[in-house]
């Protein structure tokens, strides 16, 4: 098959006008997504360099070399830039422009203007910088699930290895300075840059896809006061711990919170809900799954056989102690009932709850296990 590098880099120019449309089109549907502007107005840039580039011998050098890769390391540039919007961080100008910056002042001069293999080596090494860079920052982000970040990481990675290998290539096989189009090696990076500009194009709108779709899920799993997952979520991730064998689970209640509301109104009683969850989570083990499931009572499970009546009487004693200075007659106190066994969630759930029962009848503000507590645990006074 004979790649004709003139015809593959026209079809280049309109690939990337046509990909830049479809990101900003994506960006009218996802204003929240500033990522897709960005590699949308990458690529429209991208396609005004390869125009110029398509005019080599037809416009002058000025145009088709320096200028025209001057855009399409700025649109490598704003690609990287997209790629660190999408993880929430900004780009500073001086650093989005340093790969343009760089390509002018060496153009400047006249030995590196001449010379075709040295033009080659600076802006393959940009682009192969910036590819890298790209990557890393999506590497970054890895710690949100979402599917198409891998092979978006390993297309960058190895678009940027494939600019590297150009460096020592130009070395053992010099482009021709009088017609740079004519060397098969074009026509094989041009059809290379097609294939990378499609695929990666296709896996950054599937990233934005895949994060909308994981915010929907969040949010339908997330009680929208509090921050903490709602039923539904607590059920879906207590599964995971449940599945694993033997976990602990205990059942706040916040004691007489209808007399807060009544009292203080429901925006203290709102601000004590808040502040409980995250004395909760401040006080609960990184690997607890703590959630709301409804009004004032909260769910807590624990893995295995954790040391949870400790943990229990903690966050007991530590929320009984907590003072607010703008309402010094407030005194919060919580009940807790607890179970554990191998049981589902359900028949934990119903257990923990004849336990929390009985510790409203005790007089509430206190620990009750369905059954004998796991082992005795030394009272904490609530002044330490």
């Amino acid at each position: 098959m004979i790649l004709d590098a003139p015809t593959l880099m026209a079809v280049t120019v309109f690939v990337a006008l046509i990909v830049g449309m479809l990101f900003l089109l994506s960006w009218g549907q996802a204003r929240r997504t500033q990522a897709l502007a960005v590699w949308g107005l990458a690529h429209l840039i991208g396609a005004g360099g390869s125009a110029l580039l398509c005019g080599r011998g037809v416009i002058p050098d000025w145009l088709s070399i320096g200028l025209a890769n001057t855009l399409l390391l700025l649109a490598y540039g704003m690609i990287w830039s997209g790629a660190r919007s999408f993880e929430g961080r900004r780009t500073a100008p001086t650093a989005l422009m340093a790969a343009p910056a760089l390509w002018i002042a060496a153009c400047l001069v006249p030995a590196f203007y001449e010379s075709v293999t040295a033009r080659v080596i600076l802006a393959s090494s940009a682009a192969s910088v910036l590819c890298l860079l790209c990557a890393h920052e999506f590497w970054r982000g890895r710690p949100e699930p979402l599917v198409s970040r891998g092979p978006a990481i390993l297309l960058l990675a190895s678009q940027a290895a494939l600019y590297a290998v150009r460096i020592p290539a130009s070395l053992v096989f010099p482009v021709p300075a009088v017609n740079p189009v004519a060397s098969p090696w074009v026509a094989v990076l041009c059809f290379a840059a097609l294939l990378y500009m499609v695929a990666i194009a296709f896996l950054f709108m599937a990233l934005a896809k895949e994060r909308l779709e994981w915010e929907q899920r969040l949010s339908a799993l997330t009680d929208p006061l509090t921050g903490v997952v709602n039923r539904r979520g607590l059920e879906e991730r207590a599964s995971v711990l449940l599945a694993s064998g033997r976990a602990t689970l205990l059942l706040f209640d916040l004691d007489h919170f209808k007399r807060i509301n009544d009292t203080f109104g429901h925006g203290i009683g709102d601000a004590v809900l808040v502040g409980f969850c995250t004395l909760a989570r401040t006080l609960l083990p990184p690997q607890a799954v703590f959630g709301r499931l409804g009004g004032e009572e909260f769910a807590c499970v624990l893995p295995g056989d954790s040391a949870a009546e400790p943990i229990a009487e903690t966050i007991r004693h530590a929320l009984a102690g907590m003072r607010a200075e703008c309402i010094p007659n407030l005194r919060v106190t919580v009940s807790v009932g607890a179970a554990r066994g191998e049981a589902g969630l359900d028949a934990l759930l119903e257990r923990a709850d004849r336990a929390l029962y009985r510790a409203k009848r005790l007089g509430r503000d206190r620990v009750v296990w369905d059954g004998p507590a796991p082992r005795p645990v030394r009272e904490i006074s609530a002044a330490s």
